[in-house]
């Protein structure tokens, strides 16, 4: 049985470079870069959790904001790129 997956916009804020490259490492492994500072990331319950959880490790709360956004299926289906893109999801990785 497959795990069910929730899509995630992950939005973020982080004032310090290393911090800012730690926070960027752990998201290109699990989502897609669609601007400067935001990712799409297709992630299982537990996957999602654990990127919190790492993620929440490497900034100083502070100064730094992470936003996660979930968006229902329904949501996903109508979500407007401009530039149209190839594809909305090219890749998903377990974290």
């Amino acid at each position: 049985m497959r795990a069910k997956k929730n899509f995630v916009i992950v939005a973020y804020d982080v004032a310090d470079d290393r911090r800012r490259s730690h926070v960027v490492k752990l998201l290109e492994k699990v989502g897609v870069r669609i601007n400067y500072s935001v990712f799409e990331c297709l992630l299982t319950d537990s996957q999602f959790e654990k990127l919190q959880v790492n993620i929440g490790a490497k900034i100083d709360s502070r100064e730094d904001r992470i936003v996660y956004y979930p968006i229902c299926v329904g949501c996903y289906t109508k979500i407007v790129y401009q530039p149209e893109r190839k594809s909305k999801y090219v890749r998903v990785t377990v974290v």
